[in-house]
């Protein structure tokens, strides 16, 4: 088997990268993990399961994120004409994270939803989730991931067992570099999108133009979703308000509260009111103090109902983050602070596929791509000297724009 590379004269330096194997060396593969070992069994149980009706339609590999999910969502509607098969014979496997919102955002598709940390640790939750992939009985897996797990996406396209399969090339380390050759050894084509760090959105229209045999273009973020008010008992219809979204999963990405809070004084000052946003576990503390129009939503809305709060909103300033993503997807104004670990592959946008309602602050500093290694700060809980490098001012300059003049309903 020989990769398949992108060849196009804007990509020049892109090459065919050949995985070939021997017989033996796919039954004993050497330099694996312990855990990929532990796996095994019921991988192949799975890989080797049955399958008695006609194989037909597309499986997409999607185990990732929810921004990622969002960077994707466009592409995914030229794969019927792509491969010539209705939507709904399209079917995602994706994460859990988003299942709350998939049957809206991916309405026309099937979808499987699974909890990737119960995948990577729980050999019976794993065997479970892999048999229901295999009995979906793809003619064409495809998974296209630039970053991704292995032992999780690659593993789930191995047990589907489909006559074709693509993926891209993923970024292969030293860690992950044995399974990768296992996986990529095994596949009918793997498709190189440009290397580190080019947008995640340009490297998902890449891989279709090349299976396409044309160029198709890519376009900007967006996702369907419903035109709904939030809840009341969440948000009393009122004065228009900015939602702020301090949290993240990574500590270092959490632009400083303080910097949030004199924000939203500039916001309030404005007319506007200031609604803070985030998950139960990103609350970086008390924000609301003693003006009525500072509300804390923080840990009390789930997914969907975020979405309709956002949708609603003048402005919605956020961290690099997946409601960052889904924001700007929805086509609310979007102001998104940015560090510099990935910074081009998710976040800024380009300017080819960036909407007018999409700003990126950030400020740019010689360490820029470290992939959040960062050896200048002294714990894991601290924010990288990047973002917290971004200043109020700076952010107010562009939210300003954004925001416009106040229009009370």
């Amino acid at each position: 088997m020989t990769a398949t590379a992108n060849q196009r004269p804007s990509d020049a330096a892109a090459t065919a990268h050949p995985f070939r194997t021997n017989a033996f060396w796919r039954m004993m593969p050497a330099g694996m993990r312990r855990r990929w070992w532990g796996f095994r069994p019921v991988d192949l149980i799975a890989r080797y399961f049955p399958v008695l009706k006609k194989r037909h339609g597309v499986v997409v590999i999607r185990m990732d994120g929810i921004g990622d999910m969002v960077l994707f969502r466009r592409a995914l509607d030229h794969y019927a004409d792509v491969f010539g098969v209705e939507q709904s014979a399209i079917t995602i496997v994706g994460c859990e994270s988003w299942r709350a919102i998939s049957g809206e955002v991916f309405a026309d598709y099937r979808v499987l939803n699974i909890n990737e940390h119960r995948y990577a640790r729980r050999m019976i939750y794993r065997f479970w989730v892999s048999l229901r992939v295999r009995r979906l009985a793809a003619a064409v897996c495809i998974n296209d991931s630039y970053f991704r797990r292995a032992l999780m996406a690659d593993s789930l396209a191995w047990v589907t067992g489909a006559p074709k399969t693509i993926s891209s090339l993923p970024y292969i380390g030293e860690r992950n570099r044995q399974e990768y050759l296992y996986f990529l050894s095994q596949v009918d084509d793997v498709i190189n999108t440009g290397y580190y760090p080019v947008h995640e959105t340009e490297r998902h229209f890449r891989f279709l133009s090349e299976i396409a045999g044309r160029e198709i273009p890519p376009e900007q973020p967006q996702i369907p979703w419903r035109d709904q008010a939030p809840p009341a008992h969440l948000l009393d219809p009122g004065a228009p308000y900015a939602v702020f979204n301090p949290g993240s999963n990574e500590f270092g990405r959490r632009w400083p509260l303080e910097k949030y809070l004199a924000l939203a004084v500039k916001v309030r000052a404005a007319g506007f009111r200031v609604v803070f946003v985030g998950g139960p576990g990103e609350k970086p503390g008390e924000v609301s103090g003693n003006d009525s129009g500072v509300i804390d939503l923080m840990g009390r809305t789930k997914l969907p109902e975020l979405m309709d709060i956002m949708k609603g909103a003048a402005l919605v300033v956020s961290n690099d983050t997946g409601p960052a993503h889904l924001s700007i997807a929805i086509g609310t104004p979007t102001l998104v602070i940015v560090g510099g670990g990935h910074f081009g592959s998710f976040v800024p946008y380009p300017e080819a596929i960036r909407p007018a309602t999409a700003r990126f602050v950030f400020q740019k500093m010689e360490c820029y791509n470290c992939f959040w290694r960062c050896p200048k700060r002294a714990t894991k809980f601290d924010v990288f000297p990047c973002i917290a490098a971004v200043d109020v001012d700076q952010a107010w300059s562009q939210a300003e724009q954004l925001l416009g003049p106040v229009v009370v309903p």
